[in-house]
């Protein structure tokens, strides 16, 4: 049985449907994600489950629990949920140490001190905060911070975490180390996690799940590989990571089909598809997967694009060039030791089994 339950939820405004008729299940201690860009109803779901937005339509349970009924417009109180919400801004009290920051909503609950101060001892420990415990808050940098908002929500063991964004205000290396701590806390304390990001990197390695979301509705949920190698549909496929694309044509073949390209040039998959003869197609792969040289043989040989590079930028660890192939340009990286110059014109052998077809 799912632990969080939405059925049909919809939130809107005017005549505009911020969150259209969203279904998610989510199992108890998974951590899942709302990934999306700005203005695809992403907050407006999260806050609808803390029971800070009206339900307009549908449902939400916890554990068996209604917390929200769009159609009887009855709803728990934000603060009966047993749920914890860590803000973009961490909201840390700078006039408090971080150990009264973190007892303060077990005060609130009039938990008895030395429970109290069990608890926050614990949770100080698990969070690697013990050691600060007396300072100022707004004497940490923003990643203890974001540590402090972290042990102040899960202090009183909420039955869900919710977080809003809750990397943006680090810096890279922070929010990759902070990745691997909210992973470690979900791990060690089984708390279930929800959060929303419009960041793909931090989506896909920290969630056990993802829900793709685009204009107020869910496109699709799924693990981050499911949803990287094998998109449901053409915005997933085209907002998660970059993809090369050319245009060609179908034609079926014994062992499945063939993408005609421009010239002589064509690629074959094995993978089943609803195109007929004939149609115009898009064939799209990931430029990781794209087997990158220098052009040696005229034309191109099968299961082969061609590119001419048309600019290219050092970013340290790897060179980003920018190609035409055809009538369209793809970006895609190379190693830095052997660059290519402007103007060389590129071999990418496709992967046949990591490739897909999209009507056109």
């Amino acid at each position: 049985m799912a632990h969080l339950t939405l059925r049909g939820v919809t939130r809107r405004f005017g005549d505009v449907a911020a969150v259209d008729g969203v279904d998610l299940d989510l199992p108890r201690g998974e951590i899942f994600a709302l990934l999306g860009p700005s203005g695809c109803g992403k907050s407006t779901t999260l806050r609808m489950i803390a029971g800070l937005e009206r339900v307009d339509a549908g449902t939400i349970a916890m554990a068996g629990r209604a917390l929200a009924d769009g159609a009887t417009g009855k709803a728990l109180r934000p603060e009966k949920r047993n749920i914890a919400m860590v803000f973009q801004s961490y909201a840390v009290w700078p006039h408090m140490t971080v150990g009264q920051n973190v007892e303060f909503p077990l005060k609130m609950r009039g938990v008895a001190k030395a429970e109290r101060r069990r608890r926050v001892a614990d949770i100080l420990e698990v969070t690697g905060l013990g050691a600060v415990t007396g300072r100022s808050a707004a004497m940490l940098s923003g990643g203890q911070q974001q540590r402090v908002a972290l042990a102040r929500a899960l202090v009183y063991a909420p039955d869900l975490l919710l977080l809003d964004e809750p990397l943006s205000n680090l810096d890279a290396k922070l929010r990759t180390q902070m990745r691997h701590e909210i992973r470690r806390l979900n791990r060690e304390l089984g708390t279930t996690m929800l959060f929303v990001t419009h960041d793909q990197d931090e989506a896909l390695s920290l969630a056990d799940r993802v829900a793709v979301m685009h204009g107020g509705r869910v496109e699709q949920v799924g693990a981050p590989t499911e949803l990287y190698e094998r998109p449901a549909t053409p915005f997933v496929r085209d907002f998660l990571g970059r993809v090369v694309m050319v245009e060609g044509i179908l034609a079926r073949t014994p062992g499945g089909v063939r993408v005609l390209l421009d010239g002589a040039a064509h690629v074959d998959l094995a993978a089943a598809t609803d195109l007929a003869d004939g149609d115009k197609v898009a064939l799209y792969c990931r430029p990781e997967d794209l087997d990158i040289r220098p052009a040696l043989s005229s034309p191109a040989v099968p299961n082969e694009l061609r590119g001419v590079v048309e600019s290219a930028a050092y970013l340290g660890d790897s060179i980003e060039y920018i190609l035409r192939i055809g009538a369209g340009t793809a970006v895609v990286t190379g190693g830095r030791h052997a660059p290519f110059a402007l103007g060389d014109t590129l071999a990418l052998t496709v992967d046949p089994a990591r490739a897909t077809v999209w009507p056109r």
